[in-house]
């Protein structure tokens, strides 16, 4: 499915994550194969203290990344745009640590993270806690991570679901979900439709439809991206997400380029998805 010219995915992995696979290379070639105007790159970010190595980065594989991205921008410059970002899990007393972080790059894109399915995550929040007090807790941290100013976008916003997704409802969380996007509006912080969810246990995007109307409402920015771990997921169901963020009544989806959020008409990505793409 060839997409707009301008269309970006703005979240994939390396193998320096450890549960993702392929080079960056791999990525881009996938992303001109779909008419992609460019990839960002957002690799689990190292984290203090030894929270969850086991799927993310060490800090000192950090310039390891930077060159495995810049090869893949310089082999494919002129035909996509390949950026590199970062998703940083959000934890609070975190947050100096994480702003250093950031600064050690030209970042394009900052995506920030709140991960309650790791044990890592619910060693710290879970304890005591009744199964709706912890996915409550979940958009309590949500809503942090945006007030906190350190991220330009918030990943796939109710992956909580994941965690009970037998048990999961909306419909328990509605006025929770409801006052963290009011901070998360106010904020100004965009948020993420990411496609990987349709094949995660509860077969739906993250955001959910009903979130995302929410969402809508409060005129949040959505950012596209499909969590790539794979190179064949680059761009995989955008044209199901294109049609979701409509049905919520969102004229535009958003990427990012040097931390700058640029939208672009949706109907214009319906257009160009029936245009022959030339590679």
């Amino acid at each position: 499915m060839p997409y707009a010219p301008n269309l970006y995915d703005s979240h994939m992995h390396t193998p320096l994550c450890k549960h993702a696979r392929g080079l960056p290379s791999d990525y881009a070639a996938q992303a001109q194969r779909v008419g992609l105007r460019g990839i960002t790159f957002t690799c689990h970010s190292p984290m203090p203290f030894g929270w969850n190595p086991k799927v993310r980065m060490s800090i000192q594989q950090l310039p390891q990344y930077f060159d495995m991205v810049a090869r893949a921008r310089d082999e494919y410059a002129e035909r996509v745009d390949v950026r590199l970002g970062l998703e940083s899990d959000y934890l609070s007393g975190f947050e100096g640590w994480l702003d250093k972080l950031h600064r050690r790059a030209h970042f394009s894109y900052i995506l920030g993270s709140v991960h309650p399915q790791t044990d890592e995550y619910k060693l710290l929040y879970l304890q005591g806690k009744t199964r709706l007090e912890y996915e409550a807790s979940y958009f309590e941290n949500l809503a942090r991570a945006a007030e906190s100013g350190l991220f330009d976008c918030l990943s796939h916003p109710d992956i909580v679901k994941i965690v009970h997704p037998s048990l999961y409802k909306f419909a328990d969380h509605s006025a929770v979900i409801y006052r963290s996007l009011d901070r998360i509006a106010r904020a100004g912080t965009a948020m993420e439709l990411n496609t990987s969810g349709l094949h995660k246990a509860c077969r739906q995007m993250n955001p959910g439809s009903e979130m995302l109307y929410e969402m809508a409402l409060r005129g949040i920015p959505v950012v596209l991206g499909s969590d790539a771990h794979d190179a064949h997921r680059v761009g995989a169901d955008f044209d199901k997400a294109l049609a979701q963020l409509q049905e919520a009544g969102y004229e535009h989806v958003s990427y990012f380029i040097d931390r700058q959020r640029h939208d672009l008409p949706i109907r214009e990505v319906s257009l160009a998805a029936h245009q022959p793409v030339l590679v």
